[in-house]
């Protein structure tokens, strides 16, 4: 969810229902330097109960030390990612590329968890391919360290996002450990979400792409799996008032300068999902004036009135 996950985008999430909300994934090295975008991506998550700061690394004392920082600055849990697939991160031996030196990733684990007292959870896929699905014993491995929380994402590294998300397989994880597991990948509404709770047997679930563009999906998969009355898909008036505090959150956190491009395809993604959005689509992404988006958003989308339909995930 790098480019996605940002503070706006948070926010509106955990209005919408999300219990937990994850940071964008932050180069621990990066961190380390000073560099603006990664103290950008982690400082607003700093302090926040409701907001896990995500790490990506792969030196064990880079890692913990940058773990260390943002402790030190109020962030409340430390996620490590084991799990990004995206050739950039596995080329460097981080993300799910740790998962084929388990020894290795056992060795920054350990190194995170005794650098710092805030709870340590782990993100990770099944293991890097079909031939080494090893998840459970890292994870049996990561809890013996101190790791409080597994997610998993029900693919391998080299699956990428194709295919169908394994949560039989992720079982195998829940089964390996007795701290909590959260299921990930092709979670998509409540009718999915039972699904992946019954064959999994995991603790809780984490939506990623299912919420581009209809974050009020995590609210309604809540009250879905606890048995409460959901509230109405939102349309009309209500639609437009999401997206429309969706891009003011953007233009106040990124400027009029870089908002729109960082906008550009969240508004896609929403317009994607409303019957009858296409023409609307095609001339929002083109627009480069704030002041016009925001004017077109508001007179056009209460007009349009269906409620918006779910993509797959």
């Amino acid at each position: 969810m790098a480019g996605i996950s940002d503070a706006p985008f948070r926010a509106l999430a955990a209005r919408l229902g999300a219990g937990l909300v994850v940071s964008e994934m932050i180069a621990s090295a990066e961190l380390l330097d000073r560099k603006p975008d990664a103290r950008a991506k982690a400082t607003l998550g700093l302090g926040d109960g409701h907001t896990s700061v995500q790490l990506a690394g792969r030196d064990p004392g880079v890692t913990a030390e940058a773990a260390r920082l943002l402790e030190g600055e109020g962030a409340r849990i430390i996620d490590i990612n084991l799990g990004c697939p995206a050739k950039k991160v596995t080329n460097g031996w981080s993300g799910s590329a740790l998962m084929r030196e388990p020894d290795h990733a056992l060795r920054l684990i350990d190194a995170v968890a005794g650098a710092v007292k805030t709870p340590v959870t782990v993100k990770m896929r099944l293991g890097w391919d079909a031939d080494s699905l090893n998840a459970p014993a890292i994870a049996a491995r990561a809890e013996s360290a101190g790791v409080a929380m597994f997610t998993i994402h029900g693919r391998t590294r080299c699956q990428f996002y194709n295919g169908s998300a394994d949560w039989d397989a992720i079982g195998e994880v829940v089964r390996a450990v007795a701290v909590p597991v959260i299921a990930n990948g092709d979670i998509t509404g409540p009718e999915s979400a039972h699904e992946a709770l019954g064959r999994s047997g995991a603790a809780g679930l984490m939506v990623g792409r299912g919420a581009r563009g209809c974050p009020w999906v995590l609210g309604e998969i809540s009250a879905g799996i606890s048995g409460t009355p959901p509230s109405a898909l939102p349309c009309g008036h209500a639609l437009a008032d999401i997206i429309t505090g969706h891009y003011d959150a953007m233009l106040a956190f990124y400027g009029t300068d870089l908002a729109p491009r960082v906008a550009r395809k969240h508004l896609g993604w929403y317009l994607d999902r409303i019957e009858g959005a296409g023409p609307l689509r095609a001339r929002i992404v083109r627009m480069a004036d704030p002041a016009e988006v925001m004017r077109t958003l508001r007179r056009e989308l209460p007009s349009l009135g269906a409620q918006p339909g779910r993509l797959a995930a």
